[in-house]
């Protein structure tokens, strides 16, 4: 237990010095795993566990729902969704912000990556917003928030990863993502609408279009809402894996994106050349991962702690609200990736042993996700809005994102308080 610990602080320490997590997690490890065997031992293990996750073929969906990500943003897709949400409830109080969200989810539903919907609904919705003379935090607060849906909504990367480190079906992962992703849409709509209530100078009303400009613009989402459901009824009705899904879907967006920009060979490269990074950089928080969590287990870690667990003589339920207390502190200080790889071998075998189901476990995980997005001091997507708009001051964004990170905990507790909202949808496939 104590070597277990110590190796959780000297990685801890590591990052705050500058080396990279998934640096660190391999170097620990393979350092941890070698106090207990001999250096050729941990050695062997590290690069039996790289040379194995690099050809696994469960990690393939990995790169492929990154490439299509990258195809949806690279398509302007994310306009024609912002077009047709800012349609039909852009007149309302404070409904350029809902349509914000609504399109955030719209996009969500075919990238799968936070920043990716952070960074194109600030390029697309906050001129719109200013246009009007929204309140910048408001604005802001709702393209962050907006953006956390991408990794909720299926396809998700973090539940593809949460499913390969616990051995969880991705399909039914992906289907529990489905109610909760509705019911953070509408609490965001709510959060707005209650906020612009309050103070009707955060955001008045934009222009009302005609029912001709709204059925329109609808012709401009209808490939994506047919996308969705190929992908997503594919896997529900068990015609294809989550990884033939993935496979198809980015052939289906190429198809999109070829059609809407033409053949534009270095557009292409550019979305390959960020996809390929994005996906080494993945696959090293993975080995790194799986790396130390095998010293964590030879070192008894787990059983350590549900014996310790045991030992307090509290509910289950106690447990879990524990662990996401846990999770909202990690989250101020660890990047989302990274802190899902260090924590999720470590909890799951104690939430399994418990009895709850891990289908609804990594929902919890990945609403947790959500809120360290948003939170101070770390929240990637409120650095995200600043990378596109620098002249937007860091505390705008954090007063902007605070009424939606009181609403991500309160979706959560009901999550954890009601989890057949959760398992409806997985347990009836």
């Amino acid at each position: 237990m104590l070597i277990s610990l110590l190796g959780l602080i000297i990685l801890l320490i590591s990052l705050f010095v500058g080396l990279p997590i998934a640096w660190g997690m391999l170097l620990v490890g393979t350092l941890g795993f070698s106090f207990y065997t001999d250096f050729e031992a941990a050695y062997t293990m590290a690069a039996q566990t790289a040379f194995d996750t690099g050809l696994s073929y469960s990690f393939t969906v990995l790169p492929l729902f990154v490439l299509m990500g990258n195809l949806v943003n690279a398509s302007g897709l994310s306009r024609d969704m912002y077009t047709a949400a800012n349609a039909f409830i852009g007149h309302l109080r404070g409904g350029l912000a809902m349509a914000t969200i609504l399109a955030c989810g719209a996009f969500s539903t075919l990238c799968g990556s936070s920043m990716a919907t952070t960074a194109a609904m600030s390029r697309v919705a906050m001129p719109n917003m200013r246009k009007f003379n929204y309140d910048d935090r408001l604005a802001a607060g709702s393209i962050a928030a907006g953006g956390t849906l991408g990794v909720l909504i299926p396809p998700s990367v973090i539940m593809v990863v949460y499913g390969i480190l616990t051995e969880t079906d991705i399909g039914k992962l992906f289907a529990a993502g489905v109610i909760p992703g509705a019911l953070a849409i509408l609490m965001y709509l709510l959060t707005v609408l209650v906020l612009t209530v309050i103070n009707p100078k955060l955001g008045m009303p934009g222009a009302r279009s005609t029912w001709k400009e709204r059925l329109h613009s609808i012709k401009g989402i209808f490939t994506i809402t047919v996308l969705f459901l190929v992908i997503m009824g594919g896997i529900y009705g068990g015609i294809f894996t989550p990884t033939e899904a993935a496979g198809i879907g980015a052939f289906c967006t190429f198809l999109i994106t070829l059609k809407r920009r033409g053949w534009k060979p270095k557009l292409y490269l550019t979305v390959l050349l960020e996809a390929s990074h994005t996906t080494a950089v993945m696959f090293a928080l993975v080995i790194g991962a799986l790396v130390f969590n095998n010293f964590l287990t030879v070192a008894g870690l787990p059983n350590h702690l549900l014996g310790f667990i045991n030992g307090l003589d509290v509910s289950p339920l106690t447990v879990i609200f524990i662990i996401c207390l846990i999770y909202l502190v990690l989250g101020c200080f660890l990047e989302t990736m990274s802190m899902v790889m260090l924590t999720v071998p470590i909890f799951y075998p104690i939430v399994s042993s418990l009895g709850f189901d891990l289908v609804w476990f990594g929902i919890i995980v990945v609403v947790a996700a959500e809120i360290s997005l948003i939170a101070p001091p770390l929240g990637l997507n409120i650095f995200m809005i600043k990378n596109v708009m620098p002249e937007l001051s860091l505390r705008t964004i954090f007063y902007g994102t605070a009424p939606f990170v009181l609403t991500d905990i309160l979706r959560m507790v009901l999550l954890i308080l009601l989890p057949g909202m959760v398992l409806l949808i997985p347990n009836s496939m």
